[in-house]
């Protein structure tokens, strides 16, 4: 993963060197505190108009028609959008927490603070994808929901694809429930590598690189076509938004994913 200094900083996978994209920080952008500075959500109490410039800022940076942007309101589910089109009107086309298109020219955006960017490009096919995946969506597959449904929509080989899962909370900071054990037990049948448990008190932490990862595999992605960011959100919070770092009050980074 490559760290780009070019006005704004955000960061690419190597995988994907010939699709436009990037995964942002928090710098370089117009928001005051607690959002400074390149916060993307819209729902957080921040400046509408920072927001917007904030979105007109990334979209210059990578050489994309803001007018051809597109996301989706985020539910933390694990439902795919096919986009062929922007929607009139407004920006989100669907609730789901993924998008998948396999037309030039037309930008995926999606927004995080903690949880995991998942983006998935087909060079065969000439595809890709972009997910959102909390500890919900996680445990309902949806990594390997994603890379399903590139293969219905267009045909996509799992085994064809490239995969990048991006900075998240780290799996030394997601401290999870027992209903998270569970779910994640029911999904996965085995937590070995995936849920860590406090040799002190037996607390569970959650480790969604490693979950996503391996839901990649499932679905047929070759773990050698997967890079892994390993930059844990809520412990670089000088880099990143986090939720669970900042207590709630703080921004959304975005990702760009665009052929």
């Amino acid at each position: 993963m490559e760290r780009i200094e070019n006005g704004l900083i955000y960061y690419r996978f190597a995988g994907f060197d010939d699709v436009n994209h990037g995964v942002f920080t928090r710098h370089g952008g117009v928001s005051a505190a607690p959002w400074d500075s390149l916060n993307l959500g819209g729902t957080v109490g921040d400046d509408v108009q920072a927001v917007r410039r904030n979105h007109e800022l990334i979209y210059e940076t990578l050489g994309v028609d803001f007018e051809r942007t597109v996301t989706v309101w985020q539910v933390h589910g694990a439902d795919t959008v096919l986009v062929n089109r922007p929607v009139t009107g407004r920006r989100w086309i669907a609730k789901a927490d993924a998008m998948m298109t396999d037309q030039p020219g037309l930008a995926l955006v999606m927004r995080y603070a903690d949880c995991t960017p998942i983006l998935v490009y087909d060079p065969v096919k000439r595809a890709i994808g972009i997910a959102h995946a909390g500890w919900r969506g996680t445990v309902q597959g949806m990594a390997a929901n994603l890379v399903q449904a590139m293969h219905d929509a267009y045909g996509s080989r799992p085994a064809d694809m490239v995969a990048a899962v991006g900075p998240a909370i780290g799996p030394d900071r997601y401290q999870v429930g027992e209903e998270v054990v569970d779910a994640a037990a029911h999904y996965f049948e085995s937590i070995d590598g995936i849920i860590r448990r406090d040799p002190h008190d037996g607390t569970a932490y959650f480790d969604l690189w490693e979950a996503n990862t391996r839901d990649l595999i499932r679905a047929g992605v070759r773990a050698g076509r997967i890079e892994v960011a390993g930059l844990c959100t809520a412990t670089r919070t000088d880099e990143f938004f986090s939720h669970r770092g900042e207590n709630g009050q703080t921004g959304r980074f975005g990702a760009v994913l665009c052929l």
